[in-house]
């Protein structure tokens, strides 16, 4: 079953306000859980984990900044 565009829009609100930040604690935790050291290092995986978390959520983000379909 789709989502409507006014579920889509709460659950991408939800995500980016609560999901998010979480996300971002625990991967901040974990490469420190690590200990790498080396900056360019650190980049990479910053950079990979912060394009791996939008992935699983692209149906819900898409064509939310559009105008409601339904109407």
């Amino acid at each position: 079953m789709a989502l409507s565009y006014k579920a889509r829009r709460r659950w991408a609100l939800i995500i980016l306000l609560i999901g998010l930040p979480l996300y971002v604690v625990v991967s901040v935790n974990v490469i420190d859980m690590f200990g790498i050291e080396n900056k360019l290092v650190q980049l990479i995986v910053y950079v990979t984990l912060g394009l791996l978390w939008a992935f699983p959520f692209k149906t819900v983000f898409k064509g939310i900044g559009q105008a409601d379909p339904d109407e």
